[in-house]
C-alpha cells in the first residue's frame, strides 16, 4: 500500500490552507470561491493489493488489485477495482478450486452487488471456464448473471450464448440463447466446425 488515507487526508489540508493563505493575500479572492468535491475522492486508496480471506477460520480466498478505492458518496459505500481484480478460491490442501479476473470491478455494498467488467473470467469447481464483458453476482439473490454474450468451455465442448443465470458457484446455469457450440476432441483440442442453433 504505497498511498495511505491519512497521506490523502495531510495533501487535502495542504491544498485548504495554501487555498486560505492565497485568498488572504487578495482582496478579490474570498472562501467562497474555493469549492472541494470531496465526493469524488476515495476515502480510502490502497495499491498493490494481496489479500487472504478466511472462511469460518480456514484460509478459502485470496484477493490481488492492483488499486482498490472505497467511496462513500451519499447512495451508498463501495469498492472500486479500476485496473484489475483477481480472486482465487481454496480447498482445505490450498489448491486453487476456482477463480475468478476482470478487468475492472465494482462492489456496492448497500445492494450486495458485484459488478464486473472488461474481460471477465470465471473457472468454477468444475473447471469449467467462462468469458463475457460484464458479469453481475448478486448476495441477496445468490445468482450471478449478465446479459451479454458468453463462452462456456466444458469438458467436451465450448458453448456460445447471450444472455445466463448462475448459482453463485457458477455448477448450475441456463443460458438464455444458445448462438452455437464447437465440439472438443479426446485431446482437448478445438474441432474445426462449429454448429449454430
Amino acid at each position: 500500500m504505497n498511498k495511505s488515507f491519512s497521506e490523502h487526508r495531510v495533501a487535502i489540508i495542504i491544498f485548504i490552507i495554501s487555498c486560505i493563505l492565497s485568498a488572504s493575500c487578495s482582496k478579490k479572492k474570498t472562501m467562497d470561491s474555493v469549492e472541494i468535491n470531496v465526493s469524488v475522492l476515495p476515502m480510502m486508496h490502497s495499491e498493490n493489493v494481496s489479500s487472504l480471506i478466511s472462511d469460518s477460520g480456514i484460509t478459502r480466498y485470496r484477493l490481488i488489485a492492483k488499486i482498490w478505492d472505497i467511496y462513500n458518496p451519499n447512495d451508498g459505500l463501495y469498492w472500486y477495482f479500476p485496473k484489475g481484480f483477481y480472486v482465487e478460491k481454496f480447498d482445505s490442501l490450498f489448491n486453487v478450486e476456482g477463480s475468478i479476473k476482470s478487468d475492472t470491478a465494482y462492489y456496492y455494498e448497500r445492494k450486495s452487488l458485484w459488478r464486473l467488467i472488461g474481460n471477465v473470467k470465471v473457472i468454477n469447481l468444475q473447471q469449467e471456464k467462462f468469458e463475457t464483458e460484464e458479469l453481475f453476482w448478486d448476495e441477496n439473490t445468490q445468482k450471478i448473471y449478465s446479459d451479454k454474450n458468453i463462452k462456456i468451455e466444458q469438458a467436451k465442448r465450448i458453448i456460445f450464448g447471450t444472455g445466463f443465470e448462475s448459482n453463485q458457484s457458477m455448477t448450475e446455469y441456463d443460458i438464455f440463447r444458445i448462438n452455437g457450440y464447437m465440439h472438443l476432441d479426446e485431446n482437448q483440442q478445438t474441432s474445426d466446425s462449429l454448429t449454430t442453433q
